[in-house]
Order: structure tokens, then C-alpha cells, then sequence
């Protein structure tokens, strides 16, 4: 043979023997016939658990029961389950665990055996590791009805980066959705949280009273509660705050008495969390003797199980105090600090906690206003309609608040109140495993698991469009239109999931928040209707103009839009109590008060200023003067448009706000520290009839910026908010003619020209110092006008 021909022909063979190597590599394999091979009894409860988890999750969705066996099958792939060091199965040697001293660990691998036949090969550290394992394997299969398989060899290995990694689920009557859950409802929705990584869950076992919806008692509910996370692995932890007064004998030795019981009868416990206020208001020199009492109480029962704080509203001596206490006192039953709403920052806390205690976050990732992380420049109709508990999955928002807080933790149990932000629990869930997971693909596994293969790229796009909604002014959104466009072809495309309350759940969003935007655009021009009707005021007298007004405004409630999108959300309203007790109605589904996920109670709330008009003209009416009418009328009609040269900014509402100073972005300050986020008052359960424009507010925007003014002209700042107003205008401080402080009421401040000599102005504002005052009393700014006088 030539040398040439040698040549060529080895090549030939090389490339082939890549090419058969890749296409063994990249093959799909097809387990629609495995069987999940296991230890049988003589593998742990957890371990044990994983395999029929398995089993039973493969099952649902496919309609085929993989058999457990302890021995290899003769033909066919098999699922190996698996845990320890060096492990065996039935005379095999489980392949190498690439993180050996990983806890929680695993490692998943495709290997042929001899045959030829393929084993997905689960081996966990311990058996934590092998569920957690488990949960790889269930949120990559490819699968349909009759089918299952993956799309290539899986090979992986992964141990969590923080050893707390858990949600609160508190059976109790404040909850949107817990309190309906009986202990089946709650052992799935436990399993499917530590099937993407979880392994906390922390119970409310006494606070609030028992809610009609309740299947069953607090007391079996704390015990099966107990039982359900020792089956998964997952650690039991219980919220133990004292609503009384420590330092009375008889109440203390109640409350004791109450702990006792509680460890007594649980089969697992793991840690108590006491916050150290909110609620609560006792001191920490009655709080650390008392907690010492409990451990005491708790280690008896549970010797491994410790007792942690927070010290939410504590003040700075009190927060001295405990870790003074701490220093001296060493306490091995302290587990450490929990850091969450109203306690220190985490790096402070972190900066001051002896290393031998650990430090837990306590993050509210379910609340969307009046909140530890309220939902950024939210246009002020979703805060009035979604409300507090509203469905809200912020993949992105939430990612971005983890990740800037969780080097200074050992890991996260968070705040929830119900299952509409378990897309946010999830994402929690995959970062506390590793901090830099790509959050596209976690949504990505959510989506095939719980939605289907076929479903999950678009689902998965839908889930960041719903978030989406909420960015910016909601009237010039018109991606809503375009994410419901979006649900509504997925629900077509899968009738077969109308019974998934997650599917439920992101279908109501998508219609809910289409709807609130073609409300609040019909709304908002009906109320422009009506300041033109009152604009005729003078022609055709005052009480004729206000008749025509009020008729205007009235078409809100009689020639509503988009009829269809109303009556899909009533109906996914229903069947999300049906599906998963969602109660998004007081009077309707029982929900706890009308902050609690009521959703549909506020459904049709004005979305502009019907009511304050429909108030102001019945006080119009009752005047005597016809010139008061007419100037009363024109101060109603003009409020929001001063006139020519003159300027007008709703502080916290994203729409109205031109002139406010925005800062830095949200992934260099999560907080919104140094980019204030508006907030909303609650007054009147929601139903205050005041302007909207006083319910949103800023304490206190960056500042406020002008340009093109007029250097020859007179202007006056005025002001609305509640308090005080500590106006500078290009760094000097001005003081105002006029300084009403409460709710609406008017503050004005004349300006000197010579401060804008050069036309322009910079209008910012020292922080009132109101120590000890609740945050509802605190002064703040709701309306900014910048008033040319053209009188001269």
C-alpha cells in the first residue's frame, strides 16, 4: 500500500471513530422501560423516599409506573438509587460520587453496562443527596404520555452552597392558601420544593387564630408537618414569637408550657426561630433568659435542635445588649441570627456575630407592596387591584436581591404567605444551591416539570413577560397586551393542564393585569372627560357641569372594557380555591382581610379620582357663592395640569413623575437606597376615597429637576404629602408661606429668581428626624408643582 493511501485511509478511520464517539455522546436514551433499582429496607427513610418519589412523579406524567427492584433486571436501562461512600447495588459498584465530602451532594451518570444497556446511575453523599439527585433527574427527562426518555447522557454533579435553604409555609389564618391545605396537599408541595433544592420548612404552629378553611387542627397539623419533613430529609423549623408580656409570670409560664407540649409530641424538630419583634415588643434582657428556658425544653426532646433570633425593631442598645449577651454567656443551644424585615443590615449583622454562630436571611419575597422588597416604580393601579399578595413571579428582581446579600449568610428561610409566589420560592430555592445558576434555566426545569417538555421554552418566556407587566408606566406597556396574546395561545395549545393551579396561577396574571390596563387607559380619559365637562362650568353654570362630570365618571362602572377578561378572571379566581384554596376574596373565598392575595375584591377599583370628585362636588354643591363654586371647580379640574410654564409630578406614580431624579440601577443597589422605590398607604382597607395621588408617595425622592424655566419669572413650589417638607432649592434651604401637614393639605414655597438665574433648578429635601415614629406617621412627599406666576 502506497504511504499516501495509508495515510488517507487512517484519517478516514479517525474521523469515523470521532464521529461513532460523538454520536454515542449526544444520543437520546430512551428509560420508558426502566426499572429504578434500590437497596429495598436497608437503604434510609430518605433514600427510600427518593425512589418512590421517582416512581410516582414519572408516573403522573406519563401514565407508565417504573417497577422497584433490589436486583438488576435481566434486559432493558435501569435508574440506580443510591447513597454513602464507596456504595454497592446488588453486587455493582455504584461509579465514582464526584463530590465525596459534599453534603447533600450528588452525582448523576449514564453508564452502558455490559450489554449495552443504559443505567442512570443517582448517588448522593448521603441520602439527601440521592433525593436531591433524584430531583436532577426528574427536571431533565424529556417526557409525554407513553414516553420517556433524555435527550443525551446525563453527567452531573452538584453540593449546595448554603446549608439553609427553606420557605416558610405557616398553617395559619393569615395565609392566602395554607390554611386550606390538608397534609396530602402539603406533603406534594414540600416534596416539590425540595425536588428543585429545598431543605427547610419553617411552620407557624400557634400565632393568629384557627381560620374557617382549616381541614384540620394546628396541633395535628404541627405534628403531621413533622412527620412529613423527616420523610423528605428536609429540616423542621418552627416560627415561636411571644405576643405577651415576658416579664408576667403567669403568661410566661403559659407560653412554656405551650413549647413543651409542641416538642414533646413532634417527631422532628431542628430549630426555633424567635423573633424578637414583629410581632413582639419584649425587651432582650426578658428575651435571652427566656429563650435559654427553651431550649432547655427543646434539646430534651430533640438534643441536636437550636434556638435562633431576630432582632426585628430592636434599637441599637437592645442590639448591643444581645450580642454582648452573646459574648459572654457562649451559649451552645444558639444556632445564630436571623436577619429580615426592620433587623440590622446582613453585613452588620454578619461583621458582629461570633463565626461560631450562623446567620439565616428571612427575606418576604411574597409581598409586592408595603414590603422588606416592594416591587420597583410599580405603576400605582397594579398596587391598588394586585394588591400585597398578588400572583408575583420577579425571577429577575428576586434573583438580583439574593445575590447581593447571600455572601453573608449561611443560607435563607423565607417569608411566604401563599403559594402566588412560588416561581419566586423556586428561584430562591436553585440560588441557595449555587449562587450563580442561570435563572433562565431554572425556569427552564420549572417550566418540563411542571408544565411539559413541549411547553417549556415558551412558558418559560411567559413567566419573565409576566414580570415584565410590571416595568414602567402600565398605559404605555403594550407588552401586557402581548404576554396575555401569549397565555392565551399556551392554554390553547394545553387544555390538558386547566386543572394546574401554577398554570392557573400565571393565566390570572396574564388576563388580570390586561385587564387593569384597559381599565386604568378607559378610566384615566373618562376623568379627562370630565375636567373638560367642568371646564364649561362658566358657560353653562357650575351645577350643570358637575351633573355632566359625574355622568362621565359614572361610565366606569356602566360601559366597563373588556367584559371577557373579567369573567376569565372570576373563573380562574374559582378554580384556583378549588385547585389549591387560593382565597382571593373576602367575602367570596374567606381570605383573611383584604391585604391577604383579594385580588378579586378589588378587581373593579376606580383607577382614577371618581371618588374624590364625587366628594369634592357634594361639598361644591353645598356653597353658597357662585364664584367659590366656580374656583373650587377650577382647582379640581387643573390639579394635574398647572397651566402653561408650570410643572406638576406625582412622586411615586412612574407615569407622572417626569421631573423626579432616578438613581442608580437595581444590580448595584438592590435596596433602592440610593434610587428611592415609591410606596402606598392603606387606609380604609384599601377603599380610602382620597386622591390616588396621595396614596403613593416617596420619603424621599433624590430630588426633582428643571430646566427652561423662565430667570424673569415668579415661581412657587408647592407641595403635598403628610408632615413636615424640608425644601432646598439648588442646595439653599427655603421656607414656606404656606405649610399644611396633613393628608392633602397644601405647603407653599415662594422662590427668590435669583436662584435660577440660569434657569434651572435642582429641588431636593433633608430627611425629617422623627426618631421612635411608625413608619405610617413619618412625614412624606406625594405632589410636586413648580407654578409660574402669570399674574404679573
Amino acid at each position: 500500500m502506497k504511504p499516501q493511501v495509508f495515510f488517507i485511509l487512517l484519517i478516514v478511520n479517525f474521523v469515523y471513530v470521532l464521529t461513532s464517539s460523538a454520536t454515542e455522546t449526544t444520543a437520546a436514551i430512551d428509560l420508558t422501560r426502566a426499572t429504578v433499582v434500590v437497596r429495598g429496607n436497608a437503604a434510609p427513610l430518605v433514600e427510600r423516599t427518593a425512589a418512590t418519589v421517582l416512581v410516582e412523579e414519572v408516573e403522573k406524567r406519563t401514565g407508565i409506573k417504573w417497577p422497584i427492584a433490589t436486583k438488576w433486571p435481566k434486559a432493558g436501562p435501569a435508574v440506580a438509587i443510591v447513597s454513602g461512600k464507596n456504595p454497592t447495588l446488588d453486587g455493582r459498584a455504584a461509579p465514582k460520587n464526584d463530590l465525596p465530602d459534599k453534603p447533600e451532594g450528588y452525582t448523576v451518570k449514564t453508564i452502558a453496562d455490559d450489554r449495552g444497556h443504559p443505567t442512570v446511575w443517582i448517588v448522593g453523599t448521603d441520602p439527601n443527596g440521592a433525593f436531591y439527585g433524584v430531583g436532577k433527574l426528574l427536571r431533565t427527562l424529556n417526557w409525554s404520555r407513553g414516553s420517556i426518555n433524555l435527550d443525551r447522557p446525563l453527567n452531573a454533579a452538584a453540593a449546595p452552597q448554603h446549608t439553609i435553604r427553606g420557605h416558610q409555609l405557616g398553617y395559619r389564618n393569615k395565609s392566602n392558601s395554607y390554611d386550606a391545605w390538608d397534609p396530602a396537599r402539603y406533603d406534594q408541595y414540600i416534596r416539590e420544593l425540595a425536588l428543585f433544592g429545598a431543605n427547610a420548612v419553617e411552620n407557624i404552629p400557634w400565632q393568629d387564630d384557627d381560620g374557617p378553611l382549616m381541614p384540620v387542627s394546628r396541633r395535628e397539623m404541627n405534628l403531621r408537618l413533622s412527620e412529613i419533613c423527616k420523610k423528605y430529609g428536609v429540616a423542621y423549623w418552627v416560627w415561636t414569637p411571644a405576643t405577651i408580656d415576658l416579664s408576667n409570670a403567669k403568661k410566661r409560664a403559659e407560653l412554656l408550657a405551650d413549647h413543651a407540649e409542641l416538642y414533646r409530641e413532634c417527631a422532628q424538630i431542628d430549630s426555633i426561630f424567635f423573633p424578637g419583634g414583629d410581632p413582639g415588643n419584649n425587651p432582650p434582657q426578658l428575651v435571652m433568659p427566656f429563650l435559654e428556658e427553651v431550649a432547655k425544653l427543646l434539646q430534651k426532646h430533640h438534643p441536636q435542635a437550636q434556638v435562633w433570633l431576630s432582632m426585628q425593631k430592636f434599637e441599637q442598645d437592645e442590639v448591643d445588649f444581645v450580642f454582648e449577651w452573646l459574648n459572654e454567656h457562649n451559649p451552645q443551644w444558639f444556632g445564630g441570627l436571623v436577619g429580615g424585615p426592620s433587623s440590622q443590615p446582613l453585613p452588620v449583622l454578619r461583621a458582629r456575630l461570633p463565626k461560631k454562630y450562623r446567620l439565616r436571611d428571612y427575606p418576604d419575597i411574597t409581598h409586592t407592596v408595603r414590603s422588606q422588597y416592594q416591587s420597583v416604580w410599580l405603576d400605582p393601579a397594579f398596587a391598588y387591584t394586585s394588591g400585597r399578595e398578588g400572583t408575583n413571579p420577579e425571577p429577575v428582581y428576586y434573583s438580583t436581591i439574593f445575590r447581593a446579600y447571600d455572601q453573608y449568610t449561611d443560607g435563607f428561610i423565607s417569608y411566604s404567605d401563599g403559594m402566588h409566589d412560588d416561581v419566586n420560592k423556586t428561584v430562591w430555592s436553585t440560588l441557595g444551591w449555587n449562587p450563580d445558576t442561570d435563572v433562565r434555566q431554572t425556569l427552564l426545569e420549572y417550566c418540563r416539570f411542571f408544565f411539559g417538555p413541549e411547553l417549556a421554552e415558551r412558558a418559560t418566556d411567559g413567566i419573565y413577560a409576566l414580570e415584565k407587566n410590571w416595568s414602567g408606566s402600565l398605559r404605555d406597556n403594550g407588552g401586557v397586551e402581548a404576554t396575555l396574546a401569549l397565555w392565551t395561545a399556551l392554554e390553547e395549545q394545553a387544555p390538558q393542564l386547566k386543572d394546574n393551579w401554577r398554570w392557573q396561577l400565571c393565566l390570572l396574571k396574564a388576563n388580570y393585569d390586561a385587564y387593569i390596563r384597559a381599565r386604568l387607559i378607559h378610566e384615566s380619559d373618562l376623568e379627562e372627560q370630565a375636567n373638560r365637562a367642568l371646564a364649561e362650568a362658566k358657560q353653562i353654570g357650575a351645577d350643570a357641569a358637575m351633573d355632566r362630570a359625574l355622568k362621565i365618571l359614572a361610565k366606569a362602572d356602566t360601559d366597563k372594557p373588556r367584559h371577557e377578561l373579567r369573567a376569565k378572571i372570576l373563573d380562574l379566581c374559582d378554580r384556583l380555591f378549588h385547585s389549591i384554596g387560593y382565597q382571593s376574596s373576602v367575602p367570596k373565598y374567606q381570605a383573611n382581610n383584604t391585604q391577604r392575595s383579594a385580588v378579586l375584591d378589588f378587581v373593579d377599583h376606580p383607577l382614577n379620582n371618581r371618588w374624590w370628585y364625587e366628594d369634592q362636588i357634594a361639598e361644591i354643591r353645598r356653597l353658597k357663592s357662585k364664584p367659590e363654586k366656580l374656583a373650587r371647580l377650577e382647582t379640581i379640574r387643573t390639579w394635574e395640569s398647572p397651566g402653561n410654564g408650570s410643572f406638576y409630578d406625582d412622586i411615586g406614580n412612574v407615569a407622572k413623575s417626569p421631573h423626579v431624579i432616578r438613581g442608580e440601577v437595581l444590580t448595584t443597589d438592590p435596596r433602592m437606597r440610593r434610587n428611592p422605590n415609591p410606596g402606598f398607604m392603606w387606609w380604609d382597607g384599601g377603599m380610602t376615597r382620597v386622591r390616588q395621588s396621595w396614596i403613593s408617595y416617596i420619603d424621599w425622592p433624590l430630588g426633582l429637576r428643571y430646566e427652561g424655566l423662565d430667570p424673569t419669572a415668579q415661581y412657587t413650589v408647592r407641595t403635598t404629602g403628610y408632615g413636615q417638607c424640608l425644601l432646598r432649592v439648588n442646595g439653599r434651604r427655603v421656607k414656606p408661606t404656606l405649610d399644611g401637614k396633613g393628608i392633602g393639605e397644601i405647603k407653599e414655597f415662594p422662590l427668590d429668581p435669583k436662584l435660577y438665574a440660569d434657569g434651572k433648578i435642582i429641588l431636593t429635601f433633608d430627611v425629617p428626624h422623627e426618631p421612635g415614629v411608625n413608619w405610617r406617621r413619618t412625614s412624606r412627599l406625594t405632589e410636586v408643582w413648580l407654578l409660574k406666576d402669570h399674574s404679573k
